[in-house]
């Protein structure tokens, strides 16, 4: 499931071929869902953040001190967001619990459940920064005073498990993943230095 905006549904659709290309059928059909769109920022739309913070300066601090109470100039205010976020997991939640159960293994470790079967239901969001920061509080009950607590970096990949209704965040925000781009865009800079003589 994915945001209907054109960055995240790239994405999502080249997560999907490589699910496809690893596991086959495992892949989930891919479904847009406007509830998952990033905040509207209104005025701070298409601006650099350098140039909201030149403009809006104040605006900014506020937002960032108490997200609840500021938004950008006609942007989308935090608890407008949640309603469509909550909205959405709804029926994601409604969706996955529908799924048939899944029979486990006894675990070896007292207390701890063992790790969910290759038949498990599962779904990947790709979305954004401020939508994920609401998803996140939404699932594990905190108040949204808590926006700027969960930092979500671009690709970067959070797991949240649901365990009889009680979900658990096994990984939050890893980029190791990504760790070969930056190789690549650091040896492309290097041959271009090399070529034009830079030192």
């Amino acid at each position: 499931m994915h945001s209907p905006l054109a960055r995240t549904s790239q994405t999502a659709e080249r997560v999907a071929r490589a699910i496809r290309a690893v596991h086959g059928s495992m892949a989930a059909p891919l479904r847009a869902e406007s509830g998952l769109v990033e905040i509207g920022q209104g005025e701070w739309e298409g601006l650099r953040r350098e140039e909201v913070a030149a403009r809006y300066g104040d605006l900014l601090a506020g937002w960032r001190r108490a997200p609840l109470e500021v938004n950008a100039p006609g942007g989308e205010r935090i608890l407008q967001v949640a309603v469509r976020v909550r909205r959405a997991l709804t029926a994601l939640l409604a969706r996955l619990a529908a799924e048939p159960p899944v029979r486990r293994s006894a675990t070896n470790v007292t207390g701890f459940p063992p790790p969910p079967a290759p038949d498990t239901p599962w779904v990947l969001l790709v979305g954004h920064d401020g939508v994920f920061k609401v998803t996140l509080l939404t699932l594990l009950g905190l108040p949204l005073e808590r926006f700027w607590s969960f930092p979500f970096a671009i690709c970067g990949i959070s797991v949240v498990e649901l365990r009889a209704g009680t979900p658990v965040l096994r990984a939050h925000n890893l980029v190791e993943h990504l760790a070969p781009l930056l190789d690549q865009r650091a040896l492309a800079e290097t041959e271009e230095r090399q070529r034009s003589g830079a030192l």
